[in-house]
This record gives structure tokens, C-alpha cells and sequence, in this order.
């Protein structure tokens, strides 16, 4: 039995270079998400041989997040196309990634990959750990797309040399906004595939375990991510979330004494699915005339220029007593949000006009936007420093410095509450010019929230459980 060599802590451990780039990527995360909530990170060895299969939503942040969660160091495959450029080739190599050629990128340079390939098994044998994209490319879907064979080549050429030695690890990366700023991230690590049982089928017929494998792989990210099988199932389940998301954690908060936190968006998301899913199964006409009652109710929204949220606080009429507290944060905060959004507002702006002018497609828009960010923000903040300090005094530098980063996350916050505030002004300027219009809206949104709750409690009567 072949034994893979025991990797001594130089080999293992992140040289300096890695851990400085995945100490300021760590900063950056914290400072552009508002929670990286890791789940199971433990089904990681700290040590050994581990492949990690990953879907791949969001481009180079993806990477940055599976990163910046675990202790190891990780040996990405990349595209060879981001290779073409010497300086980001350096780069790349030092941070230990392996070029992989796609056919879309490189159709006449395929047979390198047999170099990607003996890169890999040379990684796992020095008991590292390497993380791959098995969709090999991004997308915004809601699922993940059928993966290529490569994780299982990879898998089953290691296990077939070492026996027992490999650790294969399915990660789930689920974006709560994609393109938000401070938005919620989950990054889940399912328990390890095991590859062992293919390896007999392997030296038989390599292309039918390979395919098997490939099949068992896929069912496992499928089961780390909030997974729908066709479009347009994803999009009615999107609606749904929309309007309804918030009174199922109201109702899950007052049913399980538990705070908005520790509601996990991803379990309440898969349940969606599963609803969506058996309804459809059971009475696809019901499922239809919802889906048609959601487009008519956002037609109206369009037609009177108003959004959700705003329907949705006059449906639920806040108290008064919240009413003034929240009038008082606004105006205690107001000072505040002006100083800061003073201070922010070109490293704010900057970024998100970059990314909007070189995104090619959706998922290229965060990772754009994150990058601008990393540099518009200290540009801007050392100049801004540098004039207070010239001009203030020392002290006075420090001052300003400290309170840049703090001022700027209020101001965003007030921002967005500021925006709520608009929206139902504009929905309170319609109720009072034309009040039936106004209460059209009202009525159909409670009609459909009513229906969702009707469908949600013969749901769990007929699955006799609560997966919400």
C-alpha cells in the first residue's frame, strides 16, 4: 500500500506571502460583508491531503472567502487565461494557484492540462490542500450547473495511488444579496465524499467511475447550497422570498424565543424550494395562479412606482411608540451620516461606478467592485488624513483616521433607512392622491401573503414536520 509522505510544517504551513495576502483579504471581507457565517469548517483536516470542491458564484471573492475561512493554505485551480499577464502570473504562482486550461479560454492548448493534472496529484502528495471549481465557470443561477469530470479524475487518480489518504470536502457558498455591499455570506463544508468505493470500478472502466464519482460530487454541492432544478421554479421562489422572507423569521422568532441572527437564512431558503417544489408536484395549476398573482402585484408596483417594503409597513402598521423611536434616530443621526458620507463618498462611489462599466456579467460585478474598493478606500482615506493632519495638526490626523471606518458603515446604514424612509413616503404621497390605488395595493399583497400561509400550513401538515 502506497503512503503518502507525512508534509512537514514548511510544506504545509502558509508561508508569509500567502498569510500576508489572506490578512488583508480577511480585512477587506469584514470591512465588504456584513456576516461570513462558516459552517462544519472542521470537516477540514488541518493536515493531509484535501481536495475541496466549490460552487462558484461570485468570481475572485469566492476564493478570497473559502480562503480567508480556514487555517490552511489553499492551492487554487485558476483559468490559464488570468496567467497571460506576467505581473498577475507572478502573483498567482506565489500564492501557490495551478493554471488549468478551458476550452472556451484556450481550445488549442487542452493537452496542458495533463501538467494540471500532475501538479495536483504532486500537492495532494505533499499533503496539501487544493480547492477546485467543478462548474468551471460562474454564473447567477440557483443552482449548481452540471460539473465537469475534473474533481473526479483528480479524486480517483490520487485514491487509486494512496489509498484512504484523500479527503474530498464539498463547499457551498450561498450569497444572501450578491451584488450588496454588506450583504450576508455562508460558506458550508459538507461532509466528505468518499472516493474509496469508486476506486475498484475505476481500474476497470476509468470513464464510468469517473462519471459516477462526478454524479456523487454534484449531489453533494447540490446539498451545501440552496439548490432549484429549473429557472423558472427559482424565480417564483425568489418572489416568494421577497414578499414572505420577513414574516417567516417574525414567526420563527416568536415561536423559538431566538433573535433575527440565528435564523438561518440557507435551511429557510432550501425549505422554500421544497414547498415550491411538492406544491408543483401535487397542483401545478395552484403554483400557476400564484406566480400570476405575484407578476400582477409587481406590475403595480411598477405602474405606481413604489417598492414592497413600502406596502408592507402600511400593511403592518408600526406602533407609534416605533414610529417616534425610529423619528428620533434620524435626527440624532443625521450629523453624523453627513460627516461620514462627507468623508466616504468617493471611495464609496468610485467603486461601485467602476464596477457597473467593466462588469461583463453578474458575477463579475462584486469581485470588480471589491478590488476598486481595496484601493479607492486607503487612496482616498491616507489623502484625506494627510490634509487633516497638514492642516489640524497631528492629533487631529489620528482623530480623523479613527473615525473614518466607523462613520462610514452609520452612513451607509442611515442610507439605506434613509431609502426606506423615501420609498414609504412616495407609497404614503400615492395613498393620499389616490387612495384606491393605494389600497388595491395593500389588498393585493395581504391576499397573497394569506395564500402563502394557507399553502405553508397544509405543507407541513402534509410533511408532518417543520423544516422552516
Amino acid at each position: 500500500m502506497s503512503r503518502v509522505p507525512e508534509a512537514t510544517p514548511a510544506r504545509d504551513a502558509m508561508n508569509r506571502f500567502y498569510a500576508a495576502v489572506r490578512a488583508v483579504g480577511r480585512f477587506w471581507i469584514w470591512f465588504f460583508f456584513k456576516t461570513v457565517d462558516a459552517r462544519h469548517r472542521e470537516r477540514v483536516p488541518l493536515a493531509g491531503p484535501v481536495l475541496l470542491c466549490i460552487n462558484h458564484p461570485n468570481n475572485l471573492i469566492d476564493s478570497l472567502l473559502v480562503g480567508a475561512v480556514l487555517p490552511r493554505k489553499v492551492h487554487y485551480l485558476a483559468t490559464a487565461a488570468l496567467f497571460r499577464n506576467p505581473l498577475v502570473a507572478r502573483f498567482l504562482l506565489a500564492c501557490g494557484a495551478i493554471p488549468v486550461y478551458r476550452r472556451q479560454d484556450d481550445p488549442d492548448k487542452m493537452d496542458r492540462n495533463v501538467a494540471t493534472f500532475e501538479a495536483c496529484a504532486q500537492a495532494l502528495a505533499a499533503g496539501r490542500l487544493v480547492a477546485i471549481y467543478p462548474e468551471g465557470t460562474t454564473h447567477a443561477e440557483a443552482r449548481v450547473q452540471r460539473i465537469k469530470t475534473g474533481a473526479a479524475r483528480i479524486a480517483l487518480g490520487f485514491e487509486a495511488a494512496h489509498p484512504g489518504a484523500l479527503t474530498l470536502v464539498p463547499v457551498g457558498l450561498n450569497f444572501e444579496a450578491r451584488k450588496s455591499f454588506r450583504g450576508r455570506v455562508l460558506v458550508s463544508f459538507g461532509p466528505p465524499v468518499a472516493v474509496a468505493p469508486y476506486v475498484a470500478a475505476y481500474h476497470a472502466d476509468p470513464p464510468r467511475a469517473v462519471d459516477a464519482l462526478t454524479d456523487g460530487i454534484q449531489r453533494a454541492m447540490e446539498a451545501e447550497v440552496v439548490h432549484v432544478d429549473r429557472i423558472d421554479e427559482a424565480r417564483l421562489v425568489r418572489a416568494v422570498e421577497e414578499l414572505y422572507r420577513d414574516a417567516l423569521v417574525r414567526e420563527l422568532r416568536e415561536e423559538r424565543g431566538i433573535g433575527a441572527r440565528q435564523v438561518d437564512p440557507v435551511r429557510l431558503s432550501r425549505s422554500l424550494v421544497d414547498a415550491v417544489d411538492w406544491f408543483r408536484r401535487r397542483d401545478a395549476e395552484r403554483v400557476e395562479r400564484l406566480w400570476q398573482r405575484i407578476q400582477s402585484y409587481r406590475a403595480l408596483l411598477a405602474e405606481y412606482r413604489v417598492k414592497d417594503e413600502a406596502v408592507r409597513a402600511r400593511l403592518e402598521r408600526p406602533r407609534t411608540r416605533e414610529r417616534l423611536h425610529r423619528g428620533g434616530q434620524a435626527v440624532v443621526g443625521f450629523p453624523v451620516f453627513v460627516y461620514g458620507a462627507t468623508v466616504n463618498f468617493l471611495p464609496y462611489w468610485i467603486p461601485r461606478w467602476l464596477a457597473r462599466r467593466m462588469s461583463r456579467k453578474e458575477t463579475d460585478y462584486a469581485t470588480w467592485r471589491f478590488l476598486a474598493a481595496m484601493l479607492a478606500y486607503p487612496l482616498f482615506w491616507a489623502l484625506e488624513i494627510w490634509l487633516v493632519g497638514r492642516l489640524a495638526g497631528p492629533r487631529w490626523g489620528v482623530a480623523f483616521a479613527l473615525s473614518l471606518p466607523v462613520t462610514g458603515l452609520l452612513a451607509f446604514r442611515y442610507l439605506v433607512g434613509a431609502g426606506r424612509l423615501r420609498g414609504r413616503l412616495r407609497f404614503g404621497l400615492v395613498a393620499l392622491t389616490r387612495e384606491h390605488d393605494a389600497r388595491r395595493l395593500v389588498a393585493e399583497r395581504g391576499e397573497i401573503l394569506a395564500e402563502l400561509e394557507r399553502a405553508k400550513t397544509e405543507y407541513l401538515a402534509a410533511t408532518r414536520g417543520s423544516s422552516f
